[in-house]
């Protein structure tokens, strides 16, 4: 049985949960890229492996704390090494609510590192391989409080700001040197067990249609933005499901 052919690109995505995060792996995985994802708990990524080698793609998965500087280094460069890299997603959350009062400068602090300053090494580290290569795609992903601060997400909200804003600049500054950067706002809940027992804790068994977006048309968008003609690229990109209010 001849093996599989050698990747053209790989794909390091930055915050590979379980959930959006393991949907982007899959979506450029069936697109032939030799995808690399990272996450704190790195064993949770062996079931996401099987399944994409089961399928005939490729995936390395490695324990990664994106606040390092040294471990993003090292997990772009493995990337690079295994076939040229083509594109870098952010895609760390740090979703906490917690009151104003309640919030520490340790809680406050360790989610700016994971949400924004995590997100500022990824992007120039990113910027600093794509730029050797001529071409590429550096994407965050954002959230409604990206836009703005809702009750008990001060220290959310600030780092998801911060993150947006981050993002633009780098597009300003890249965009020119043919490196596609946008930013998505996830602007809703995703369908997880996690969002679907926080229903149920409110007494919602039924959740409505349309309340919820799926992983895998997150990702799908993901997949769109790395795909667009360069000369209508876009920076900023909302999501959310057509029974979203906003």
């Amino acid at each position: 049985m001849p093996g599989r052919p050698t990747p053209k690109a790989s794909v390091a995505v930055v915050g590979a949960g379980d959930f959006i995060g393991a949907a982007i792996c899959r979506r450029f995985a069936a697109e032939g890229f030799h995808v690399h994802g990272g996450r704190r708990q790195g064993e949770k990524l062996e079931p996401l492996a099987a399944e994409i080698a089961a399928a005939g793609g490729r995936f390395t998965g490695d324990r990664l704390d994106a606040r390092s500087e040294d471990q993003i280094s090292a997990f772009l460069d493995a990337a690079d090494a295994s076939a040229p890299l083509e594109a870098v997603i952010f895609n760390v959350g740090a979703n906490v609510n917690v009151p104003l009062l309640d919030t520490s400068e340790r809680v406050f602090r360790k989610v700016w590192e994971m949400a924004c300053y995590a997100g500022f090494l990824t992007g120039r580290e990113a910027a600093r391989r794509l730029l050797a290569h001529g071409r590429g795609s550096i994407f965050f992903t954002g959230a409604t409080a990206s836009l703005r601060g809702g009750k008990g997400y001060a220290a959310f909200a600030s780092a998801k700001a911060g993150l947006r804003l981050a993002a633009q600049a780098m597009a300003r500054e890249l965009g020119p040197q043919n490196i596609h950067v946008a930013h998505l706002v996830i602007d809703s809940g995703v369908d997880t067990e996690f969002v679907r027992q926080r229903y149920a804790e409110r007494g919602i068994t039924e959740i409505p249609e349309g309340a919820l977006m799926h992983p895998g048309s997150i990702a799908e968008t993901y997949w769109r933005l790395h795909t667009q003609p360069r000369d209508a690229w876009t920076h900023e990109l909302d999501l959310r499901p057509f029974g979203e209010t906003w």
